[in-house]
């Protein structure tokens, strides 16, 4: 498993869980408010992201996962933060291992999509996308893998992230976002993991990492738009759902959906919002809220 780590070494453990595709690189953004807080965060890439080695994942593995990275790290119990995809992949953890974790944050996610309704996780969808979507739900993880690649793989070819020009690449990426999001990413800010945030640079290695195997998205769209292999009433610790109502990805109804059936569950949203915005500018707020219910249920 690849992995990093950032804000405060000796602070409250909080672990994030990325989109799809993305990597560790979108936690970078947190690093100045975690290390304000006092929040040790920490990135993990999902089983076939980058390094990661891939394998026939579920939402209960990764959560395997993370408590094992847990345990490698020397941490007990820890918050959960899941951005878009991510979000189901921070309840699971929570489900699965109530007595490790403490509080989860789930930001702009798709609910269990097929329980929607209508039951797909955009509102922007034509008529052949809404059916696509419906027919996923009804695939063995293996026949969804096969009806995803082709979409994938074009969208991967056009993009070229083997191209060695970070400023093309970034330009190719940045066009197919929304404006208000591609000019989140390219703020500039300080650097990270060797690389000035918002730069040509630091933006291509992220675009890099995350396209670089296609074992890691496939997998995600395999299950993330299927039946989830845990219940959201399992959840028992507090749980906080923020949502843009600007966001095309992951509209507010999936946090509707979520809320009305999480026992502790907290709904926000966030007004002219979009995707990336939910996070990306309030990456104070959120980590406050998942650090300090961690505190306090440790106390």
């Amino acid at each position: 498993m690849q992995w990093w780590e950032g804000g405060a070494a000796d602070g409250r453990a909080v672990f994030f869980l990325h989109g799809c595709p993305d990597t560790r690189h979108a936690a970078y953004n947190g690093d100045a408010a975690a290390r304000r807080l006092g929040v040790r965060l920490i990135a993990a890439n999902r089983p076939g992201y980058g390094l990661s080695d891939a394998g026939a994942s579920t939402h209960g593995s990764v959560a395997d996962d993370i408590a094992a990275l847990a345990d490698l790290l020397g941490v007990g119990e820890y918050a959960v933060l899941g951005m878009s995809v991510g979000g189901p992949y921070a309840l699971a953890c929570a489900a699965r291992h109530p007595h490790r974790v403490t509080a989860v944050g789930v930001v702009a996610s798709p609910a269990s999509v097929p329980e929607l309704e209508p039951p797909y996780h955009r509102d922007d969808l034509g008529p052949e996308q809404q059916a696509f979507f419906s027919r996923l739900a009804h695939t063995t993880p293996r026949e969804a893998v096969e009806q995803m690649r082709p979409d994938f793989e074009q969208y991967v070819a056009q993009l070229n992230p083997a191209d060695p020009d970070d400023t093309a690449l970034v330009r190719r990426f940045l066009a197919q976002l929304d404006p208000q999001d591609a000019a989140l990413i390219t703020q500039p800010g300080p650097t990270v993991d060797g690389r000035a945030l918002g730069s040509d640079a630091a933006i291509a290695a992220s675009v890099r990492e995350a396209l670089a195997n296609p074992d890691g998205y496939l997998r995600d769209a395999a299950i993330s738009f299927r039946t989830w292999d845990f219940r959201p009433e399992q959840v028992g610790c507090p749980v906080t759902l923020w949502y843009g109502d600007l966001d095309s990805n992951a509209s507010v109804r999936n946090g509707r959906w979520l809320a009305e059936r999480i026992p502790q569950a907290t709904l926000v949203i966030r007004e002219q919002t979009t995707h990336l915005a939910v996070l990306q500018e309030h990456w104070d707020d959120v980590l406050k809220f998942t650090a300090t219910s961690a505190t306090e249920e440790l106390a």
